[in-house]
């Protein structure tokens, strides 16, 4: 196993781990509320939104490159947020190790 392929394992293990915990805790609209409450956490949103999108266009932009499909990761960025592109990555790292 690369270390590209333990680091994103883990990091997508870890940060599930943490939104696990946070969903049983506060729920989802729990985790989205506070960002509208005032204007910081308004920022944080709107830079996440931001890199989710940006993220949406590169993926869509690389993965033809690479021979996959950008649209599952696409789906899984609108739906789930950082998952899509640490999922891409994580795919895009193994079918390049098998090559």
């Amino acid at each position: 196993m690369s270390p590209r392929v333990l680091a994103l394992s883990v990091v997508i293990v870890l940060f599930g781990a943490l939104t696990a915990i946070a969903l049983m805790d506060v729920g989802f609209l729990g985790i989205i509320r506070p960002h509208f409450q005032n204007w910081g956490p308004g920022q944080v949103f709107a830079d996440l939104v931001i890199l989710a999108v940006l993220s949406c266009f590169w993926m869509h932009g690389d993965a033809p490159t690479r021979g996959l499909s950008p649209w599952p990761f696409i789906v899984l960025t609108l739906a789930a947020g950082s998952f899509g592109p640490l999922t891409y990555l994580l795919v895009r790292e193994l079918r390049a190790t098998r090559s």
